[in-house]
């Protein structure tokens, strides 16, 4: 069964892929005719160049060879670099999407659409018309990243750097009281 197999190999390929430097954010295995698909998902603090995919291919690869036994049958690999639609569903996803627009649809409420700025372990500081707010992953439903053309405003990057650094006055431009 494929996913009984992902489960299997999930942790030989994750301790490849963090031998290389990055992080494991998917693995699946499915049936593909005669062949099983081996499909890893990587991902990087600056995100991952063409050139560190192969690398990562070419290690994950040896791994697979190695413990060929339990894929029983060939296997085609595709290691690849996650989208732009996935997820923001880890508090490492919020942080490699800092500055970045996202939409977040809370568990309660409407849904809206901020610029993240620090992100930690429980939460994330967005930018939300103007305003920091404080949102908590556990009060999130969905959040994934907004597709942008230009350049984010300076101002909007200004405020989310001041607010990293505790630049940030009560009553200008933030909620919450400053961190």
């Amino acid at each position: 069964m494929p996913n009984e197999l992902a489960s299997r190999l999930e942790p030989l390929v994750a301790e490849a892929v963090a031998a290389a430097g990055f992080d494991l954010d998917a693995l699946d295995v499915q049936q593909a005719g005669r062949r099983k698909l081996v499909k890893v998902v990587v991902d990087g603090e600056d995100g991952v160049e063409l050139d560190e995919v192969a690398e990562i291919s070419r290690a994950v690869s040896a791994v697979l060879d190695e413990y060929e036994h339990l894929i029983a049958g060939a296997y085609t690999l595709e290691v690849t670099s996650p989208g732009l639609d996935r997820p923001l569903t880890r508090p490492r996803h919020w942080r490699r999407a800092r500055y970045r627009l996202v939409r977040v649809t809370p568990v309660d409420g409407a849904p809206y659409v901020g610029r993240v700025g620090e992100a930690g372990d429980e939460s994330a500081r967005i930018l939300v018309d103007g305003q920091i707010r404080d949102v908590r992953y556990a009060d999130v439903h969905s959040a994934v990243v907004e597709v942008e053309f230009k350049q984010p405003p300076a101002g909007d990057l200004k405020l989310l750097e001041d607010d990293a650094y505790g630049k940030i006055d009560e009553g200008a431009g933030s909620k919450e009281e400053p961190r």
